[in-house]
């Protein structure tokens, strides 16, 4: 079987030195890479990954660029990128554009690092344009160890936001919320135009409930993921291969529908 990871994350060299340790005291999460695109790509290939999209954050507006540019210089072989805008940004619209003109395959947000709501006034010109532009949404979403107590993209708002722009493509990661699953159950599952990913699954979720979010939401909508350098593609293979699917079930989600929904081959 094939795998391709739809959610990895790293820097550029000289940055990763800095950024990993931070996060990492941030969130009091254990990391499985040094952050590198290289060792990345080192993991990925001892863990027998076919090919990985990797998600860049700009955290504020002067990284919009810079952090666009090096997924611009990063997509190549068989690593993917997603881009990012700061949505407080006033140039966050035309970055959009650039973001399309450069070829990347969609945009991250993770609003509790960027420290916003999804709900705000100031990002519905985002998800206007990014479905005007066809490009897909990765939102992080329910918890998140750097925020613990305040979710800034919860299921309940993450579905209007679905309903209120059913031509924006959005992935839900985290299995549509991050130890929140009853919530994603009730407010995302169903929706057209949302997948999930299983990105840090493996850490939240038992094999039953993963198998019950993936027959409530359908497997041709899940994606395989990791949140490398958070999870590791053993970890989260393991509970996808404790879960109770069919093999073609299984095969949708380790590639099937990546291939479909980026239009790769892997």
């Amino acid at each position: 079987m094939k795998y391709f990871d739809t959610h990895i994350h790293f820097f550029p060299d000289k940055l990763a030195g800095k950024a990993l340790p931070r996060l990492r005291e941030i969130s009091q999460c254990e990391t499985f890479s040094d952050g590198t695109r290289a060792g990345t790509l080192n993991n990925m290939e001892k863990w027998g990954c076919a090919g990985g999209m990797a998600l860049h954050i700009a955290t504020n507006a002067h990284q919009q660029t810079s952090v666009n540019d090096f997924a611009k210089e990063s997509q190549h072989d068989n690593i993917y990128c997603f881009g990012s805008v700061y949505p407080f940004a006033e140039n966050a619209l035309e970055e959009l554009r650039r973001i399309k003109d450069m070829g990347l395959y969609g945009i991250k947000l993770h609003p509790d690092y960027q420290e916003f709501f999804i709900g705000d006034d100031a990002a519905m010109p985002i998800y206007e344009e990014a479905e005007r532009l066809g490009l897909t949404i990765a939102f992080h979403t329910g918890r998140d160890p750097y925020s613990p107590h305040l979710v800034h993209c919860p299921p309940d708002v993450l579905g209007k936001i679905a309903d209120l722009f059913p031509r924006l493509t959005i992935i839900a990661a985290h299995m549509g919320g991050m130890e929140m699953p009853q919530e994603a159950a009730k407010h995302l599952v169903g929706k057209k135009n949302v997948y999930f990913d299983t990105a840090f699954a493996s850490h939240f979720l038992n094999a039953q409930e993963l198998t019950e979010l993936i027959h409530l939401h359908g497997a041709d909508k899940v994606l395989f993921a990791t949140d490398c350098p958070w999870s590791t593609l053993p970890d989260e293979k393991a509970l996808l291969d404790a879960a109770d699917l069919t093999e073609s079930e299984r095969e949708q989600i380790a590639y099937r529908n990546a291939e479909r929904l980026f239009g790769i081959t892997v």
